[in-house]
Formats: C-alpha cells, structure tokens, sequence
C-alpha cells in the first residue's frame, strides 16, 4: 500500500512533468526580413503636421510595398506615444545597388 506522502510526492512530480513539456519561454531575439524592390519609391506626400500634442509625437507618413499589387501605396502619417529620453528616427528607404531596402523608424537615444 502506498503511503498518502509518496501519493502526494507522485501527484506533485507528474504536475510539474507536465508544466515543464508546457512552458514556452518568451522570445527575446528580433527577426528582420528584408526584401529588395528594383523600383524606386515616388517621392513623400505632403501631410499637414498637425499642431502639438502634449505626451505625443507625430510620425509621418510614408510608402510601403504592397507584394499583392506590385506598387507602392501611402501609410497616412500618426500620432504614436512619445518616450521621454529618447527620439524618433523616422523609417526610410535606402537604395543597395539596384533594388530598394525598407528601414523601419524606431525610438533612440
């Protein structure tokens, strides 16, 4: 007959089997995916900045690739949370020998 400590003790052993198969831990690296456009971007629209807003940066708009398409349409510019010691580096499109690379905008120092 088993004993109601080693029953417990057995109890306890599959539950943490089974959270240890279970647990994912978070994912702590980035992954960037590129891809090259051999045609340019048009030039930027003309947004109207809007006037301030306290707490809030203003972004503005840009050209994104659509793959389904095969053109270029206009993300409208926005208002994203501003974060106090750092500053916006807008996103931007850089030329590599014939085809075109989006960067992303991102908070620095």
């Amino acid at each position: 007959m088993i004993s109601i400590t080693r029953k417990l003790a057995l109890v306890a052993g599959i539950g943490l089997a089974l959270a240890s198969v279970s647990y994912t831990p978070p994912a702590s690296a980035q992954v960037s995916v590129g891809v090259g456009i051999n045609l340019a971007p048009p030039p930027p629209r003309f947004e109207r900045v809007p006037p301030p807003r306290r707490g809030w940066a203003w972004v503005q708009g840009y050209w994104r690739w659509e793959p389904r398409a095969h053109r270029y349409v206009w993300v409208p510019g926005a208002w994203v949370h501003e974060r106090p010691g750092y500053r916006w580096y807008p996103g931007v499109w850089e030329r590599r020998g014939p085809n075109w690379y989006w960067r992303d905008g991102h908070w620095g120092r």
